[in-house]
């Protein structure tokens, strides 16, 4: 018997609808579970087990590859959106989704949670596209009532810079280490912790305004400089997460972005894997107006 779960992350509500076999493994979810319905959820996803995922004619668009991980993304002929998630060569969900995003199914094979997790984080990047909400590739430290955020490519330094902060700089704490959510509001700009966070558990609900974006680069000494404009925009696109050729996403994404590049202080670091660096750079951003 499938059971109704509904759960707010960043303020936004989803539901998932699932067998309590599910619901079990899904502890890094229990922070965000809200009771009954205080509004309506940008998506609800029902996931299926043990059943073979219904005959579609599918077209693949496009596919990343992740250190041991793959995304298939792509439609079917009748219009709906299909993904495709694997692990190390097993497949661990086919998905497909409303044009809108609003309902999915997941149909979850081998690696279940972790094939579930993906079609979460999917969903929610795409449903909450349009409403000034973005989900970051990115670690993120809390400190002095503001949010940090370390931005890079797979292999940079995010965790470590982050952990820097963390051991050297007193009452910084991790706020999450790999998928946090930054909301626009037209009073401010808010990072919020998610229930996915890598492969350091970090999995906290709580929220705070935005102190700065840090973009970093492996380096033999510690340089600090200001990006803005075109600079900040390039900065942050390729760390948010988002179906670029779906014009109703790419044109969301496209707005918050910009808000982001012309409202917050991003950063361009040159670093070390060392005190020093951390001190540089929480020095330089928490101070500057």
């Amino acid at each position: 018997m499938k059971t109704k779960k509904t759960y707010k992350v960043a303020d936004h509500l989803f539901a998932v609808v699932a067998d309590e076999e599910c619901f079990v493994h899904m502890k890094q979810y229990e922070p965000f579970l809200v009771d009954g319905d205080d509004g309506e959820p940008v998506f609800t996803l029902t996931a299926v087990l043990d059943e073979p995922f219904p005959e579609h004619e599918v077209t693949i668009e496009v596919e990343q590859d992740d250190d041991g991980s793959q995304i298939h993304a792509g439609a079917t002929t009748e219009g709906q959106n299909y993904f495709e998630f694997l692990l190390f060569g097993q497949r661990a969900a086919r998905v497909l989704a409303a044009p809108d995003y609003k309902t999915a199914t997941a149909w979850l094979e081998h690696h279940r949670l972790f094939g579930l997790n993906n079609a979460l984080m999917v969903l929610f990047a795409m449903a909450t596209a349009t409403k000034g909400t973005a989900l970051f590739h990115s670690a993120v430290v809390g400190r002095g009532g503001r949010a940090y955020m370390f931005l890079g490519k797979s292999g940079t330094g995010k965790s470590t810079h982050a952990s820097l902060w963390c051991r050297y700089l007193p009452e910084t704490e991790l706020v999450n280490d790999d998928n946090p959510v930054v909301r626009v509001f037209p009073d401010g700009i808010m990072v919020y912790g998610s229930p996915w966070s890598g492969k350091t558990p970090c999995y906290r609900n709580m929220r705070l305004p935005l102190g700065g974006i840090v973009q970093l680069r492996q380096a033999p000494f510690n340089k600090i400089r200001r990006l803005n404009g075109i600079e900040a925009y390039a900065a942050l696109v390729p760390s948010i997460s988002g179906k670029r050729w779906d014009r109703t996403v790419a044109d969301g994404l496209h707005e918050t972005e910009n808000a982001l590049a012309g409202r917050a202080q991003v950063w361009f670091l040159d670093c070390l894997p060392d005190e020093a660096a951390a001190v540089l750079c929480s020095s330089t951003i928490e101070h500057h107006d």
